[in-house]
């Protein structure tokens, strides 16, 4: 029987170490391509953003944020590849712009960057001391532009002073009012959520401005409710112009309950 033949150790010490180098060699020919890669990127006029070009910085979705503001924050990428670009602390700083809620940045070969803006939502106006400003769902205060034209109930109760989670309880505070009170929603002017759990608002009902108070639910069939008896009501209390419709049997004006079947 042959005996089979065993490899010495000095060759599979050999055979282990020419592996290594290869791999070496392998490794380093990549970092060598990677980097010559890299380089060819960075450095070739193909792929510079001019700033001369119209094209070279397109921003889509705006309307209300400012351009100028969206433009220099790219300020220092311009005449240089967009390959250096980074792309994430650029879409931090868009993201500190006002009215702008979310943004992405793509690179478009050879030499463009494509932005894309989603602007905010406002959903009512705030009279602070510092003027009238808008605010949309997350409670982030915004400055009207001067070319809109909202139709927005006004939001009272908010200070200055109130953190963002605040805010946005008393938005979604009202934003489930409107949800419940559906079309009828249009009537009403402003919405007091000092306290997001004991509502008031002003409707106009019949050319009249009245303050209702509305509680924490069943805004519209309380609203309905007193619409469907606000001719007896104007009838017998034609000067009242304040109810509370938190008990849902009966309307209160000036502290005079009256049921209503």
């Amino acid at each position: 029987m042959a005996r089979e033949k065993k490899s010495s150790p000095t060759r599979s010490r050999w055979r282990l170490a020419a592996g290594i180098i290869l791999l070496g060699a392998l490794s380093i020919s990549t970092a060598m391509a990677a980097f010559k890669v890299h380089e060819y990127v960075i450095r070739d006029p193909q792929f510079l953003l001019l700033r001369d070009r119209k094209e070279a910085l397109t921003v889509e979705g705006l309307r209300y944020a400012s351009r100028a503001k969206v433009v220099r924050v790219f300020a220092p990428d311009f005449d240089r590849s967009i390959f250096s670009v980074p792309l994430e602390e650029r879409r931090r700083r868009l993201l500190a712009i006002d009215w702008i809620e979310d943004a992405s940045i793509s690179r478009v070969w050879p030499d463009r960057l494509v932005v894309r803006i989603r602007e905010r939502k406002p959903v009512a106006f705030i009279f602070l001391r510092s003027g009238v400003l808008l605010i949309d769902a997350q409670g982030v205060l915004l400055d009207p532009p001067a070319e809109a034209n909202f139709s927005f109930p006004v939001l009272s109760g908010v200070r200055e002073d109130e953190s963002e989670p605040l805010r946005r309880e008393q938005v979604r505070a009202l934003l489930r009012l409107q949800d419940d009170l559906g079309p009828l929603a249009k009537d009403i002017s402003e919405v007091n959520a000092a306290d997001p759990n004991d509502l008031r608002m002003v409707a106009q009902v019949d050319s009249r401005a009245i303050e209702l108070a509305m509680g924490e639910e069943n805004f519209g069939r309380r609203y309905r409710n007193f619409l469907n008896h606000y001719p007896d009501i104007k009838h017998t209390s034609p000067d009242v112009n304040s109810f509370d419709l938190r008990l849902d049997d009966r309307i209160t004006a000036k502290g005079i309950a009256v049921p209503w079947q």
